[in-house]
């Protein structure tokens, strides 16, 4: 009977309960029916020891970080900084969304926070500029997607706690594909650009403009530097590094900027503090979730099934990347790597494919759901920013999703593409 959970935690979210109380409910209500009591208090004490981990307090460090850099006004340094580099392309506000994705990226780790921040900035700037606001919102969605990907990234530091992987590793293969996500888009909306005659956001920037530009934005952009320098050169592990990041954010906003004042402490805190318990209580609720899992026998069962399907490698991570897409438009990255991880990694590294190349695939993969229809977290981010009804936005994004869906595939099957910096820095022998 306890097989009867997934379908049931999928008919909670449809009628719109929280996910936190359909990963709990769905397979409480079973336990129960089943007269599994014991089970049940299991369940619920592996809420707190879901989230009793020192890998996963890097999650709120980084939060605050991102916090800190967006209230002390250094989302604007970014996009002026990217302007000047690409603002006088045509399509030029669109590329330097993009841009500013990327960059964004190395500070938050965060979709959504990158939706919130660029889009309230861009999105009236480029409708300003003569592009149509569902087009902006889209582009908008659709280049946030790169913040989890980029490190830091948040669904990383979960997939390595869960997993037992390097974060650094993770980390860092996560740099080309993330790129490659952001080229691919670019090469898409120059397309776009051309087609539909988009504007030119403003003339070449000469050298001393780009200079200031820089100058501008030295100290935000050292931020990703400093991290990944730290934890390769091994000065600190990646939850110090985390930490390390909120003071340098903290310094570098309060004292050499100066954009924020002690005033919007309290505010930032409390913002970093509620992203923070969202994420943690998800965490939290899918370890638990994981534990049903485990006594329903559903991770053999699944593997038997799909190992029936076929013993080529390359055709299951086809239908893999099928069914991570599907579970995408649903489920949040977080809940579907702690849930899924555990019974689809060891298939596939039995079958030969690395344990890093397949967090990066399935990281890739379910970043990208938090983009498509229906349920995809930033589609809605988006809609509240620049209030467009969501289903305006989810056929806008449809060419910028058809790119990264081709990324994906192009990181399934070339394992290069992810595997390359890590092995390069002595991560993977």
């Amino acid at each position: 009977m306890l097989f009867l959970f997934l379908p049931l935690f999928l008919v909670f979210l449809m009628i719109g309960l929280p996910v936190f109380f359909g990963l709990l409910g769905a397979p409480g209500l079973l336990l129960w029916l089943n007269g599994q009591e014991r089970d049940i208090a299991l369940l619920y004490r592996n809420v707190y020891t879901g989230m009793d981990s020192f890998p996963l307090m890097a999650i709120p460090f980084f939060m605050l970080a991102g916090e800190l850099m967006n209230r002390g006004g250094i989302t604007l340094r970014i996009v002026e900084f990217s302007q000047s580099l690409i603002g006088h392309l045509r399509g030029g506000l669109a590329h330097v969304n993009i841009l500013s994705s990327m960059l964004f990226a190395g500070l938050s780790g965060s979709a959504v926070a990158d939706t919130s921040a660029l889009g309230s900035m861009l999105i009236p700037a480029m409708e300003k500029n003569g592009y149509t606001r569902k087009f902006a919102a889209a582009i908008t969605a659709a280049s946030s997607v790169i913040g989890p990907i980029i490190p830091p990234s948040g669904i990383m530091i979960i997939y390595a706690y869960v997993m037992g992987e390097s974060v650094a590793a993770l980390f860092l293969a996560g740099i080309v594909p993330g790129i490659l996500v952001g080229v691919g888009l670019m090469l898409m909306t120059a397309y776009m650009a051309r087609s539909n005659d988009f504007p030119v956001a403003a003339p070449r920037a000469t050298a001393r403009e780009r200079g200031q530009a820089t100058m501008r934005a030295f100290f935000p952009l050292l931020t990703p530097v400093i991290i990944l320098g730290g934890i390769l050169g091994g000065i600190f592990t990646p939850t110090e590094a985390s930490a390390v990041a909120a003071v340098y954010a903290f310094i570098v906003s309060m004292f050499i900027l100066r954009t924020m004042t002690w005033s919007d402490l309290p505010k930032v805190l409390t913002k970093a503090a509620l992203t923070t318990s969202v994420v943690l209580l998800l965490v939290g609720s899918a370890m638990a979730f994981k534990t049903v899992v485990s006594l329903s026998h559903a991770p053999e069962i699944l593997a038997a099934f799909i190992l029936s399907l076929s013993e080529n490698p390359l055709v299951l991570l086809l239908l893999i990347n099928l069914l991570l897409f599907i579970v995408g438009m649903f489920l949040d990255a977080g809940p579907a790597i702690i849930i899924l991880g555990p019974i689809l990694a060891p298939i596939f590294i039995q079958l030969g494919v690395h344990p890093v190349h397949f967090a990066i695939i399935m990281s890739v993969n379910l970043t990208v759901g938090l983009a498509t229809p229906p349920m995809g977290l930033v589609l809605f981010v988006a809609s509240s920013v620049s209030g467009v009804k969501v289903e305006t936005i989810a056929r806008s994004i449809l060419p910028f999703l058809a790119v990264e869906v081709f990324v994906i595939f192009l990181i399934t099957y070339i394992p290069a593409i992810s595997m390359a910096v890590p092995t390069f820095f002595g991560f993977i022998k």
